[in-house]
């Protein structure tokens, strides 16, 4: 079965690129050239960088290599997407196009018919008609006198359905193009807060309005560096949180080359706390675990703290079962006392389930991204039980932020990157 999926994933790929080009390339030439040898060696090579940059960031490849390849490989991914589906829609307009009416000139024949049908009568009309000859067999009106001349036709190289393929393929081109160029701006921009209140029904008084900020999946690496981080602790610094809840996929690499832009982290003005993400997994999440309290954010592996009001608690990403450190819903909750508010700390939205049988009053989750790039959310929401925001599930809460960085291309479309702040909300204020 996995080499059947393989395969087939394989020709997709492949037949979705030679659609591509076909429509960009083939399609908006008369023949083989230059245009179309381009062309097949822009999409290779793009794809070449695109599995360069991913190859290298999983296998630990040098970090300037890493750095390399990163912009244009995973831009060239993002950018893939779009022309693709750019290219498809361009196929619901292309019939229209091709059916338009075109005026042409008349035909010499047509000319020459409709000077010899003027009759004596016509008097000094006919005898006024200006007619230039331009060829033996070719009359043509004056500019001057002729009210209503043709335009000037398109080059006679140039054919109805060539002329129609170029203006499709240029506004496939253009739109792809400025689709990811906003979606890396609002990325590399960094993200906005944004407020969210949840009432808990256990939450007493005296923490009406206590604020959490939650920011998951920063994925820092070859592409997001410190520059990036610092934005983030900026902007949480300047809403005053309560707290700060870090859910997961904070890097994607080592400590040896990413320590120094996970640095800024040690700069967040509220207590801090973090769990892990299926990419510290990817990335040596022991080596992150102590990194992360160096910083002075304190890790909750399967752990659990009595703040004042609530009890705050932290599972392992489902990721960590590989290596014997999974979840431990029991070890994290398992003795806690039931009559206090409960907020758990679970990267993944799936662990919901667990959280409601173990009486969570509020789960923070990220790992979804919104989808990053729309279409993905259809693909996100169909394994995910949340995509992107507020929901209930008997009586646990789910919150599940979209995220504040990107996973491989630095792109984001139709899922806008944020950094969200939970204010809790006493039912009995």
């Amino acid at each position: 079965m996995v080499i059947v999926f393989v395969l087939l994933a394989l020709a997709v790929l492949v037949g979705g690129n030679w659609y591509v080009w076909r429509r960009l390339f083939r399609d908006t030439t008369r023949a083989p050239g230059a245009v179309r040898r381009a062309g097949a060696a822009v999409v290779v090579g793009g794809w070449a960088l695109a599995v360069g940059a991913l190859v290298a960031e999983r296998a630990g490849a040098p970090f300037w290599l890493q750095r390399t390849l990163g912009w244009p490989g995973f831009l060239w991914l993002a950018l893939c997407v779009y022309l693709l589906l750019a290219v498809l829609a361009g196929e619901a307009v292309r019939p229209l196009l091709t059916r338009l009416p075109a005026r042409r000139r008349p035909t010499a024949d047509a000319v020459t018919a409709t000077a010899s049908q003027v009759s004596p009568a016509d008097g000094k009309a006919g005898a006024d008609r200006s007619t230039v000859t331009v060829g033996p067999d070719r009359p043509a009106t004056d500019p001057a006198t002729d009210p209503d001349p043709a335009p000037t036709p398109a080059p006679a190289d140039v054919s109805r359905r060539l002329f129609v393929s170029r203006v499709v393929a240029g506004a496939a081109g253009a739109v792809a193009v400025g689709t990811v160029g906003y979606g890396t701006y609002g990325v590399l921009r960094g993200p906005r807060i944004k407020r969210v209140t949840v009432p808990l029904a256990k939450l007493p008084r005296a923490a009406h309005g206590y604020r959490i900020a939650v920011v998951s999946d920063i994925h820092l690496g070859p592409v997001l560096g410190r520059g990036f981080t610092q934005g983030i602790v900026d902007t949480i610094n300047a809403a005053q949180p309560d707290l700060v809840a870090v859910v997961g996929d904070l890097v994607d690499g080592s400590v040896r080359d990413l320590g120094p832009a996970a640095a800024p982290l040690a700069g967040l003005d509220a207590p801090s706390y973090f769990v892990t993400g299926n990419h510290e997994y990817f990335s040596g999440a022991a080596q992150w675990v102590e990194e992360v309290r160096r910083l002075g954010l304190v890790p909750l592996e399967n752990a659990r703290t009595e703040l004042p009001w609530f009890d705050l608690a932290g599972v392992n990403d489902i990721a960590g079962e590989s290596e014997g450190q999974g979840p431990d819903f029991a070890k994290a909750l398992g003795d806690r006392d039931p009559a206090r508010a409960c907020v758990l700390l679970a990267h993944q939205p799936v662990q919901i389930h667990q959280a409601v049988d173990h009486g969570v009053d509020l789960q923070l989750s990220g790992h979804t991204h919104g989808g990053q790039l729309w279409p993905g959310n259809l693909i996100a929401a169909a394994a995910n039980p949340t995509v992107a925001g507020l929901d209930r599930y008997g009586d646990t809460q789910l919150y599940v932020s979209r995220g504040a960085g990107a996973w491989g291309p630095p792109t984001r479309v139709g899922a806008p990157s944020d950094i969200t702040m939970i204010q809790l909300a006493s039912t009995h204020a």
